[in-house]
């Protein structure tokens, strides 16, 4: 079995190594792709998994091997997910701290909810949130805004969390919703939405 060695690997790069492996073997059935962090082992799985493998993962200490089974080719460009509905603008908003605004921590704060909170007004244009930076703050556990992006992810937005910005804030273990995610998935997902909101 084919090993790839992502350790010491800064994200994304585990990603687009994976994927350019089965750029090179679109006949490989089975391969393991080896890091050293969750959130990149968490890519790894997520890209996989979209690209039609079966995925098991295995952990040590310090150490994540993610094998996947089945190999199939994969387009010319990985896609995150589309939206549900294709007759509607795709909206993109991706949010770069856990406040609105330079002022008054306190009333950026609430500013900030206010907003996750309105957000469903969009209605069915609203496609996906990405979260970058302090941004992350938004999803982790104990964090007031949580409940508003629960109730987004429930009605069916995608959200997409920074895996580098989490081990850097080390919350990695606190991420109470969304998929961790990449900078390939931020760029892919800017060039597929029809209007972005910049945070």
């Amino acid at each position: 079995m084919e090993y790839l060695d992502c350790k010491g690997v800064p994200c994304p790069q585990p990603v687009l190594k994976t994927r350019a492996y089965i750029l090179a073997h679109p006949e490989a059935q089975t391969f393991s792709v080896i890091t050293d962090n969750r959130a990149s082992a968490e890519n790894v799985l997520r890209f996989l998994e979209n690209q039609g493998f079966q995925t098991q993962l295995e952990e040590t200490a310090d150490e994540f091997t993610i094998t996947a089974y089945q190999g199939c080719a994969i387009p010319e460009k990985p896609a995150p997910q589309k939206a549900a509905t294709t007759d509607h603008a795709q909206t993109l908003v991706v949010i770069v701290n856990d406040v609105i605004g330079n002022g008054d921590r306190e009333l950026g704060e609430k500013l900030m909810l206010n907003f996750l909170k309105t957000l469903p007004e969009l209605g069915r244009s609203l496609w996906r949130i990405i979260l970058l930076n302090n941004g992350v703050r938004l999803a982790i556990e104990g964090a007031e805004t949580l409940p508003a992006l629960q109730q987004l992810a429930g009605d069916g937005v995608s959200i997409l969390v920074c895996g580098t910005c989490l081990n850097y804030y080390q919350l990695l273990e606190k991420k109470q919703v969304g998929d961790t995610t990449n900078m390939l998935d931020v760029v892919t997902s800017m060039q597929l939405a029809a209007k972005i909101i910049h945070l």
